[in-house]
């Protein structure tokens, strides 16, 4: 029987391939058991691997899971970042690319595993909370604020306050995913990201429409 400190087969790899291969014993293990019962020696031996070779390519346990937020959000939130931050208008078209983006990442289990692992582990761990914060958090939601503000300005949406519709605009994303993995409610058909997303833009789209005559 596979226990947490059961080592893989060891087999010839490329070494660039290493670092990808430790993350995914490591979040394997911080998801069965938690990231405060996880040792690096643990995640070592599940990657196949010496623990000093883990050390080589992440100094702590804490750099492991800046390495998983990193690898699972850092390319979707840049690519997000500068599509925002470059739009003049109105914000509903990025609004919409952004959501479809992220329930495209979402989708996929090693990518959502990851804020889902943050949101279970933050009470007990707030440096790891305060980890995600930083790398996507502070950046996200100024960025869709400021989107908003300038939609606003612009007469391109109704006058909402864009702090509190930046909260509108994921919430339902996050709740869906804490409702499926948490208590273990999903839909007849599954998850369904992308049909949630839609779903919600039609909601939101509405909402956000400037009354008539208003538009520019």
């Amino acid at each position: 029987m596979e226990t947490p400190d059961s080592p893989r087969p060891k087999f010839r790899r490329r070494a660039e391939a290493r670092p990808d291969e430790v993350l995914d014993a490591a979040l394997e293990l911080f998801t069965e058991q938690g990231y405060a019962r996880t040792t690096v020696e643990q995640i070592a031996r599940r990657a196949g691997l010496s623990k000093g070779a883990v050390y080589l390519y992440f100094p702590s346990k804490d750099a492991l899971l800046e390495g998983l937020v990193t690898r699972a959000i850092g390319p979707l939130t840049g690519a997000a970042f500068e599509m925002i931050a470059a739009h003049k208008g109105d914000p509903r078209p990025v609004i919409g690319q952004f959501l479809r983006m992220l329930a495209a990442a979402m989708s996929d289990e090693k990518i959502r595993a990851v804020p889902l692992l943050v949101l279970h582990e933050a009470p007990a761990a707030p440096d790891v909370a305060a980890l995600f914060r930083r790398a996507v958090l502070d950046r996200a939601l100024p960025a869709i604020t400021a989107l908003l503000a300038q939609g606003v300005a612009g007469g391109h949406i109704r006058a909402i306050d864009p702090e509190l519709t930046t909260r509108t605009i994921m919430g339902p994303v996050l709740a869906h995913m804490i409702l499926s993995r948490v208590f273990g409610i999903e839909p007849e058909g599954g998850l369904q990201m992308e049909k949630l997303v839609e779903n919600h833009l039609s909601i939101l789209f509405a909402g956000l429409e400037p009354p008539k005559g208003d538009a520019t």
